[in-house]
């Protein structure tokens, strides 16, 4: 099911697909911050960590920041790290893709 939007609202994160319809919903308390979302995975930060969770919040993986260096962007099926100025493509379990000079 792809993901359309993400948003915070009444500190609860709000799932919604490509016709707007709320697929999921689950409190933020103590899920961390909110980064961005790709077509099928939400991505957030706690502590050193990101972590990435498919629609539903169930959890998909997680790496440290160290490993990866700071978050860029999510687009389609892809998360974009820059690190020792590298821009680094890693899929939703963190598995690297590639990279590039910046």
């Amino acid at each position: 099911m792809a993901i359309s939007s993400v948003e915070l609202k009444n500190n609860y994160y709000q799932v919604f697909d490509e016709s707007g319809k709320k697929i999921y919903e689950t409190s933020s308390s103590f899920m961390g911050k909110l980064l961005g979302h790709g077509d099928d995975f939400i991505i957030l930060s706690m502590d050193n960590f990101y972590i990435t969770y498919d629609e539903r919040f169930k959890k998909i993986s997680n790496t440290n920041r160290i490993y990866v260096g700071d978050y860029k962007d999510a687009s389609g099926s892809n998360i974009f790290f820059t690190k020792d100025n590298y821009l680094g493509i890693y899929d939703k379990n963190f598995k690297k893709i590639g990279e590039r000079k910046v």
